[in-house]
């Protein structure tokens, strides 16, 4: 039970002392941050509790790059069980709890699914009571704001933590030091508590904040070089000031390699010594400790948990291999030969010498491994950790856990059977898949309140929230019109919301009854945003040659960024941009369609646009999306997925039935059996409306200001590139069964009960997709881990 007065006045002191003014005179930040660090007061005996208890027995770990949390107020508030009651006292004290919701910054901890996927897990393994804790770094200024400035992505910092972060607190008696060959930082830990839902567990995310040993030299700034002065401290915050720095040049990948190393080496120490303290015996670290890695980018933990054994503390190699294969696990997250990792050996040998001096030695102990095993010298050389002065890191993320992922059943089955096989033959014990999930509450209860309360009514039980299994018993309603009809309802209010969203941050007019037609996700051309954007300006010349076209209203959204780097990527982008300038000025097409690139996509504004989304756009080449979540966010808002057989859209149709979906293109082993004879140039000559489309990157059309970005997305298309073959995801050939698929879309809309009852059986076979039964499958299938209730 929330005690209203006592979090009333204790939101009035910190008021006072941390901004010496009243209630009423503060702004919307400090009320945020007064309110937020209330109900911390209230949390903080049963965090300690939590602690106290996974003490007792075995716990798991996740080290991730990325946690791409959200906002942490009203999501706190909804696992609470007090969002209604804290919503009640605050308009008791004229604040608007959507106004201090708003003022909230997104963490800037991640950018893409691996982090979010990551920040599901978490919520869940505390929902869950299970003993887990994330482990990652604490960027100052996360990837980058977005700026769509004349069409091009433009980069800002992302200054996330102006007005603080009232959700973490600095434990700075568990500072560790990190050592490079150029370079000794401290890491300093921040712990923010992850509230778990219904239950009175709270987890941790523990993220590493890099600092130097020496803040200021004052002998340099005495002699008046006050550039060097502090030329130390900004060294060592550059290690966790960005994720992902542009790594185009040495000095970038030198950066990304020290923050793995960095947050790895911090979280190993910090394990240990919390093992010790505990009057446990090294040789037992796997009994009580499982480390899940998440991708390959701490994968340098294998070699690093080696050195502290061996070196630091005098285990022999032999024991301390056998410790470190047992304790930890890795979760591949793509099937993309160039996204497998692999780092030059010269930057381990400046930065990180006696790291890969360990990585030689498990290399040459693997290749004794495989040689006692009569494996032939071509194939151990196709095998091996460290060939032609490059090491692989998803080789030595295999050899050195127990076990190894998939992420959805296609990408595990495609992993097993092609990517991976040798690994596969190599230890199959080792291989199992764990279809990713979301969690219902940040990505249900709290962004769709208004289908969470019809859900609540209907099963008469709040407890679907934790049990998204129940969502099977609506079933029986698929066909109730005056249900269907209040679910409508619901979707339309949801797009008048995101309209005026829309309105007030991109400043452009949307039709909230056309379809809204939704694709978020990172910018990468496996993802297609180029088919779609293709698609779109090929609608638009239909339109001028046949006016009267009968075909639903349409708004076309993206949301995407791409990597700085990523040249291609943010040609894309203009591209898309290009087209929705040309369209949306068009007077005689922009009451049909229209196209709107939202600014800086993050979870904020994701939990806006899955609610309000009538069509998921999930159209990446078949056997490239690893899983994808987008996908089950729409699915659980009842939005029927318009889609390739890809990742887990393939569990989706499965789940949902393929009659309630739009599923086109060729699949993966189509693309096998094509893939040596494909000649994009057959398509592009042989269908003239993809011609004409293709074209327009060098036609005159569209601008690119100058840069030669469109000339070489039309080359890549139609030529190849050093690094792949033309057309390497198969727009082209997809092109017409996209089309046709669009078209399907359109026909279904029109019957609006038929096309609330797709959305309706979407919604109601979504439980699998929960993030609580996949982070169970981890705990007792991986990690071996009880789930461990406080009192």
């Amino acid at each position: 039970m929330l005690n209203k007065e006592a979090l009333k006045d204790t939101m009035k002191k910190i008021i006072k002392i941390d901004y010496g003014k009243t209630l009423e005179k503060a702004k919307d930040h400090e009320k945020y941050v007064a309110l937020s660090k209330s109900i911390m007061e209230q949390i903080v005996d049963r965090w300690i509790g939590t602690k106290e208890t996974y003490e007792e027995s075995k716990e798991a770990y996740y080290l991730s790059a990325e946690f791409l949390m959200g906002r942490a107020l009203g999501n706190n508030l909804i696992n609470l069980g007090i969002y209604e009651d804290v919503k009640e006292l605050l308009n008791e004290m004229n604040i608007d709890i959507n106004k201090v919701e708003e003022i909230e910054e997104d963490a800037g901890l991640g950018n893409g699914g691996l982090g979010r996927l990551a920040a599901c897990f978490m919520d869940s393994a505390a929902t869950c009571d299970v003993p887990l804790t994330g482990y990652g770094i604490r960027y100052s200024h996360g990837i980058f704001r977005q700026k769509i400035v004349d069409g091009f992505q433009v980069e800002k910092g992302d200054n996330w933590l102006k007005y603080g972060d009232p959700w973490s607190i600095r434990r700075e008696e568990n500072t560790v030091l990190v050592r490079f060959a150029d370079q000794i930082v401290k890491a300093i830990p921040y712990d923010t508590p992850v509230i778990g839902y219904g239950t009175n567990n709270i987890n941790t995310l523990r993220l590493w904040q890099c600092e130097p040993l020496v803040d200021f030299d004052f002998e340099l700034f005495n002699e008046q070089k006050y550039d060097e002065a502090v030329r130390g401290k900004n060294k060592a915050q550059d290690i966790s000031r960005v994720l992902y720095p542009n790594d185009s040049n040495d000095d970038g990948k030198i950066l990304r390699l020290k923050q793995q190393y960095f947050f790895v080496s911090a979280s190993l120490q910090d394990l240990i010594r919390k093992h010790k303290s505990l009057n446990r015996d090294l040789l037992d670290f796997a009994k009580y400790n499982s480390v899940q890695l998440n991708d390959t980018h701490p994968t340098v933990a294998i070699p690093e948990m080696m050195r502290l054994l061996v070196d630091d503390e005098e285990l022999s190699w032999e024991d301390a291999w056998e410790v470190t294969r047992k304790t930890f696990a890795y979760t591949n997250h793509t099937i993309l030969s160039e996204a497998l990792e692999k780092w030059w050996n010269g930057y381990f040998k400046r930065i990180l010498p006696r790291i890969y001096e360990i990585i030689e030695k498990i290399d040459e102990e693997f290749i004794r491994e495989l040689k006692a095993k009569n494996y032939e010298k071509e194939k151990i050389a196709e095998m091996r950790i460290v060939r032609d002065d490059m090491i692989r890191m998803a080789h030595l993320a295999i050899h050195g856990t127990y076990a190894t992922n998939g992420v959805a059943q296609l990408h595990t089955d495609i992993l097993k059977e092609t990517e991976l096989n040798d690994w596969y033959k190599l230890y199959p014990e080792r291989f199992q898949n764990k279809t990713n999930g979301i969690t219902p509450r940040r990505w249900i209860r709290l962004c769709n309140k208004e289908l969470s309360s019809l859900i609540t009514e209907l099963l008469g039980t709040e407890e679907w929230v934790k049990n998204l299994d129940l969502l099977k018993n609506l079933e029986k309603y698929a066909n109730d019109e005056e249900l269907l009809e209040r679910f409508l309802s619901i979707k339309d209010e949801k797009k008048r919301e995101l309209a005026s969203y829309i309105k007030k941050n991109e400043g452009i007019e949307v039709d909230d009854k056309s379809i809204f037609d939704i694709q978020i996700k990172r910018l990468h051309e496996y993802k297609r945003q180029l088919l779609k954007a293709f698609y779109i300006l090929d609608l638009y010349y239909r339109l001028k040659e046949n006016p009267t076209m009968d075909i639903n209203p349409r708004t076309f959204i993206f949301g995407a960024k791409a990597a700085p780097g990523y040249f291609r990527a943010k040609g894309i982008i203009k591209f898309i941009n290009e087209i929705a300038n040309l369209v949306n000025n068009d007077k005689e097409v922009n009451e049909k369609i229209k196209i709107i690139f939202v600014q800086n996509y993050r979870v904020s504004y994701a939990e806006k646009l899955f609610p309000a989304a009538d069509v998921s756009e999930q159209i990446s080449t078949a056997g490239k999306e690893a899983s994808g979540t987008g996908n089950m966010k729409f699915m659980l808002n009842g939005t029927p997925t318009l889609g390739t057989y890809d990742g887990a859209n393939v569990e989706i149709v499965a789940e949902a039935g393929e009659e309630n979906n739009f599923i086109f293109g060729l699949r993966v082993e189509d693309i096998k059996e094509m893939k040596d004879s494909y000649d994009p140039k057959k398509y592009y000559e042989e269908i003239p409306a993809l011609r004409r489309v293709v074209d327009t990157l060098i036609d005159g059309t569209f601008s690119d200001g100058g840069t030669g970005m469109f000339y070489e997305l039309y080359t890549s298309l139609l030529e190849g590139a050093s690094w792949h073959t033309a057309d390497n995801y198969f727009i082209f050939a997809d092109f017409n069964m996209y089309k046709d698929a669009q078209d399907e879309v359109d026909n279904a809309y029109k019957d609006r009960l038929e096309w609330a009852k797709k959305c309706w059986l979407n919604m109601a076979n979504a439980g699998k997709f929960s993030s609580d039964r996949t982070i169970l499958q981890y705990a007792n299938e991986i990690w071996s881990v009880d789930q461990n209730p406080i009192k």
